[in-house]
């Protein structure tokens, strides 16, 4: 299992070759936002937020939004390092708190925050695209450094299945 320097050195050595597969896919903007998004997963939304990481350093006084995560998701489970859901899930707790955000500021209402992300998304579906893409790839790389890229439930259901075909 990779400790966190070294997912901080593979997160930054990938980055670029990631951005320009994507260019090269899609287009150079595109690139830039997934070489920005694969960055930004491996170093801020990583799967090990749910202990006490250097991601979650990384936040700084912001660290608390990460509590609800800590306190309800386990570590390495399908729900932290699941490839899509972790990651949506952890993208869905920050789009909460961005609505919690506009719920206490009046200048910026949650519906005008959701109508200009659904305009921006409907608008640019490669950017779009290049942002999953980075995030995602982002998850892959950690789960691969840290040796198995399945959650430990995906093993538990694996042993099962072989009880069951035993018994058959």
């Amino acid at each position: 299992m990779a400790q966190g320097r070294e997912h901080d050195r593979a997160t930054a050595l990938l980055s670029l070759p990631i951005g320009l597969g994507t260019a090269l896919l899609l287009n150079w903007p595109s690139g830039l936002i997934a070489a920005a998004a694969f960055s930004f997963g491996g170093l801020w939304l990583s799967p090990d937020l749910d202990t006490r990481c250097r991601a979650l350093r990384r936040w700084g006084p912001l660290q608390f939004i990460w509590w609800p995560y800590r306190r309800l998701i386990p570590h390495r489970s399908l729900l932290s390092h699941g490839p899509v859901i972790g990651t949506s899930l952890r993208v869905m707790l920050l789009f909460l708190w961005a609505s919690v955000l506009c719920a206490v500021m009046p200048q910026i209402t949650m519906e005008m925050f959701w109508r200009t992300l659904n305009l921006w998304s409907t608008a640019n579906p490669d950017q779009l695209i290049a942002v999953a893409v980075g995030l995602e790839g982002s998850v892959w790389l950690h789960l691969i450094q840290d040796g198995d890229p399945l959650p430990t439930e995906w093993h538990a259901i694996q042993r099962i299945r072989q009880r069951f075909r035993r018994r058959r």
